[in-house]
């Protein structure tokens, strides 16, 4: 074999060399290093310094990845992780301390408590549209929770993920935290060992098949999907605000390319003229008369994602159905910011999570009806309501079930680390950002103590009548019947 050859053959990452590095790591989370807060501190730290020492290659990479803009890579993926390592760092003492919990007379006398433990060794599959902030995110959580861990980054985003890959092989404990890059392949090897959690940020097929994986080892998983986000439109609004938090939310997200984007807009047959101005005139203040040309618009992903949207502005049933935009430029991979009014429920822009620049404006007679529209469907990772009015908010509130909601406003509860992100239904199961990453990875131990006094005869053989009469009271957890169980009343 020539050297060359033996060299491709090193790069090979299959099932054995996957179990492998899970054997190697497994062995090493072992020694206990990763559970001390002075481990997980300094490689919170690490790995935030990593991400600012490289950010102009990080920019220059989603550059090169998605023509992602300056300003969302910095705000949206460096911005947003650099608060995740600054609220661990100063939080990390108080989540990993044991909480004293209450007991009972059950088990008198006797004290308890909630030890937080790391789940062992965890796989992160990330995805292409926010690569630094959807990877990294979930990293830090579980290396807070004194987890090892493995991250595969998206093939899709290429450049991106070769700097996550230098950055976290240059900074990180090499021993503890490592990173696969590749495609298919890859991800399937990782997927056929047993971890002790997965954590998974994508599309529901692809969730579907990490869950099956996961079954087979009865291992644990965190999906965060996505799902057609319909953001509801009120007709006492302040809509110039409103557009423009709109087109914040779709266009101002790599361009629509975003789990959280507004999916589609429900608002008034009466009203929808008004809004239609509104969002024309804002898209043009923000992208231009050429929006094609804008440097302030991420590019569609690959050539099969631009077919796909291709394919869904195609189809018959939305034909003449365009209000604004729809232009396209197959080799730079671009497509406009588009506006689709009422387009029917079986096209098939409202079949599938859009995931692109198109925005499908569907009307109702009333708004109310909006809340049953929406509830036929899925559940969405994300629902958004613009209104002043408070009863239809409250009734928005109560009635959509949704990963998260947001009132006059689109995206922004992402930055909310007291609140949870995670969907629910098809969109996803379990949640992460703030403390709520750190829960993610982490074990909740149930720990009781005891001492030798105080033993009784009572739980024990021979059982008699007055035995049964106490432990019956014991359970019941009344004093009051303890008491009459000893006067022998029953």
């Amino acid at each position: 074999m020539s050297g060359e050859d033996s060299k491709t053959q090193k790069k090979v990452f299959d099932a054995e060399t996957a179990s492998s590095l899970v054997k190697e790591l497994r062995e090493n989370f072992g020694s206990g290093r990763t559970r001390s807060y002075e481990w997980r501190v300094s490689q919170v730290k690490v790995l935030l310094k990593a991400v600012l020492d490289n950010e102009e290659q990080i920019i220059d990479a989603l550059r090169s990845d998605l023509a992602k803009p300056p300003l969302e890579t910095v705000v949206y993926e460096i911005g947003m992780f650099k608060n995740s390592c600054e609220l661990i760092l100063k939080e990390l003492k108080h989540w990993m301390t044991p909480e004293k919990v209450k007991t009972s007379i059950r088990t008198f006398p006797s004290s308890a408590e909630i030890v937080p433990e790391p789940l062992g060794l965890v796989l992160v599959i990330s995805p292409w549209n926010y690569p630094i902030l959807l990877s990294l995110d979930p990293v830090v959580g579980a290396i807070a929770a004194g987890n090892a861990v493995v991250l595969k980054p998206s093939e899709i985003t290429p450049a991106t993920s070769s700097v996550l890959a230098k950055i976290i092989e240059e900074y990180m404990d090499h021993s503890f935290v490592r990173v696969v890059q590749g495609a298919v392949d890859e991800t399937t090897a990782l997927l056929q060992q047993k971890w002790d959690k997965i954590f998974y940020t994508g599309n529901g097929k692809v969730g579907r098949i990490v869950m099956t994986a996961a079954a087979k080892h009865l291992t644990p998983v965190a999906l965060e999907l996505g799902g057609k986000c319909p953001a509801v439109v009120d007709s006492n609004v302040n809509l110039k605000v409103a557009a423009r938090r709109i087109i914040s939310g779709k266009w101002g997200l790599n361009n629509g390319q975003a789990c959280v984007s507004p999916d589609y807009i429900i608002t008034t047959k009466e009203y929808v003229p008004k809004l239609l101005d509104a969002l024309k005139t804002e898209l043009e203040a923000c992208y231009g008369k050429n929006p094609l040309e804008s440097e302030d618009l991420s590019r569609i992903v690959s050539s099969n994602h631009f077919a796909r949207l291709s394919k869904l502005l195609n189809d018959d049933k939305v034909s003449g159905k365009i209000v604004y935009g729809g232009e396209k430029d197959e080799n730079k991979l671009r497509i406009a910011p588009t506006i689709l009014l009422d387009v029917p429920q079986d096209s098939l822009v409202m079949g599938e999570e859009i995931f692109g620049p198109l925005l499908p404006v569907i009307t109702v007679n009333k708004l109310e009806e909006s809340l049953d529209l929406i509830n036929s469907g899925e559940k969405p990772l994300a629902a958004y309501v613009f209104t002043t009015d408070k009863k239809f908010k409250e009734q928005f509130v109560k009635n959509v079930s949704a990963g998260g909601l947001l009132v006059n406003d689109t995206s922004l509860h992402l930055v909310v680390e007291t609140l949870p992100f995670g969907g629910v239904g098809e969109s996803g199961m379990g949640a992460y950002h703030g403390k709520f990453s750190f829960d993610a990875f982490t074990h909740k131990k149930a720990v009781l103590y005891r001492s030798f006094a105080g033993d009784s005869s009572l739980r024990y053989p021979p059982y008699t009548d007055t035995k049964q009469r106490l432990m019956k009271a014991l359970i019941g957890g009344s004093i009051l019947g303890i008491i009459r169980a000893l006067l022998g009343s029953s």
